[in-house]
């Protein structure tokens, strides 16, 4: 009897990721329509709704790509972000300081988003190419950290002090379960400090009142400059209060009433407390938490390191960049301009993290295919 060509994916992990979206599109739809600067209130809402369509397409195409070809495929990907990344440094678009746009009409593209996922892929091919050799700092590790490095380089250069933030952050958690040594680790996190501290101190250099360092230090006291810089965690914390238990029912936020800036993109969070209240926020947080715990399964169970470590990256990048986005929605971490991955208005992070979850759902597939023959295996051998 011929082995099975293909598993099935993960529905229910299918399930929750095209669920989030959805609700996603919904939450946009509410946080954006009064918007004025635009004659059209469902702008936002169609742009997020195209890059949906894009990005789960590119996700049922990921899913039905054979494993064994998607590996093929992990580096050249790779090597593409890096170089939009330099390209975007030579003729991107500065949008709030930071160049870090490729403008394409009246649509617009992060490169950066697409190299968080990126070096996800790279880290799993390498390391596990490396196997044991991982463990030699000179021969297998430095050689990791220098591109790595690189990246959040060229990140920085930007500047985007939060993505190459999160970029180290998820580099070093596929390091570590790709078996690096502790201590090296953390050398590696004290380069990393020492480079964000390099980089805010160039900004302020470059400009002493910079929006982005006041931005990432006014959550310790938004209240000392209620009217600049705390302006837009004060009005989030209010939307959140505002919300209660119950919420004010969808649609009747206030704050997103041009009081709470970026509500459709940073601040999403607060709009959902509000509108839902601390219930609704719950349930959310908690189907947030059963698609983590459901991805993270499959990333575990892989049919070789390099799915593991791949599955392991992209759930750490999704809940690292969780976390650090509702954490200064709620003022517990420094604002960094994250979006809230699935549900943020945000074309490229949308895209980007789709086309993760199609990787994560063909390793799914892989190893329902390699479950299936081990019980069809374990069949045939009790009829002898």
């Amino acid at each position: 009897m011929n082995p099975p060509r293909r598993g099935t994916p993960d529905f229910v992990l299918l399930f929750l990721t095209i669920s989030l979206v959805g609700f996603g599109l919904v939450m946009v739809f509410s946080s954006s329509y009064s918007l004025t600067y635009s004659d059209d209130p469902l702008m936002h809402t169609k742009r997020q709704a195209l890059f949906a369509a894009l990005g789960v397409i590119a996700m049922f195409v990921l899913m039905n790509t054979p494993y064994a070809t998607l590996k093929k495929l992990f580096i050249p990907y790779f090597l593409i972000t890096v170089a939009l990344l330099v390209a975007v440094l030579i003729v991107g678009e500065e949008r709030n300081g930071a160049r870090s746009w490729f403008g394409i009409g009246p649509f617009g593209g992060q490169p950066t988003e697409f190299a968080k996922f990126g070096i996800i892929l790279y880290l799993s091919a390498i390391l596990t190419k490396k196997g044991e050799r991982v463990r030699e700092f000179k021969k297998g590790l430095l050689p990791v950290l220098t591109m790595v490095g690189f990246v959040t380089l060229l990140i920085l250069l930007q500047p985007d002090i939060g993505s190459a933030a999160i970029l180290v952050l998820v580099s070093g958690l596929v390091i570590m379960v790709g078996g690096a040594r502790f201590k090296h680790l953390f050398f590696l996190g004290l380069a990393a400090l020492a480079a964000v501290a390099v980089a805010a101190a160039a900004e302020l250099l470059r400009n002493e009142q910079s929006y982005r360092i006041k931005r990432f230090t006014t959550f310790l006291n938004p209240w000392e400059d209620p009217l600049g810089y705390g302006y837009q965690l004060i009005q989030s914390l209010y939307a959140l209060g505002h919300g209660g238990i119950t919420g004010a029912g969808f649609g009747r936020g206030i704050q997103k009433l041009h009081y709470l800036p970026y509500a459709h993109n940073d601040f999403i969070f607060a709009v959902i407390g509000e509108e839902l209240g601390f219930v609704g926020a719950s349930l959310f947080l908690l189907v947030y938490l059963i698609f983590l715990w459901r991805a993270l399964l499959i990333a575990l169970r892989a049919p070789d390191a390099t799915g593991m470590l791949a599955g392991t990256g992209i759930v750490g990048l999704i809940a690292i960049q969780t976390v650090i986005n509702i954490g200064g929605v709620i003022g517990a971490l420094p604002i960094t301009g994250v979006t809230l991955p699935f549900i943020s208005y945000g074309g490229s992070s949308l895209a980007a993290t789709l086309m993760a979850m199609g990787v994560l759902l063909s390793i799914s597939r892989e190893l329902s295919k390699q479950e299936k023959i081990k019980s069809e295996s374990g069949v045939h051998a009790a009829d002898m």
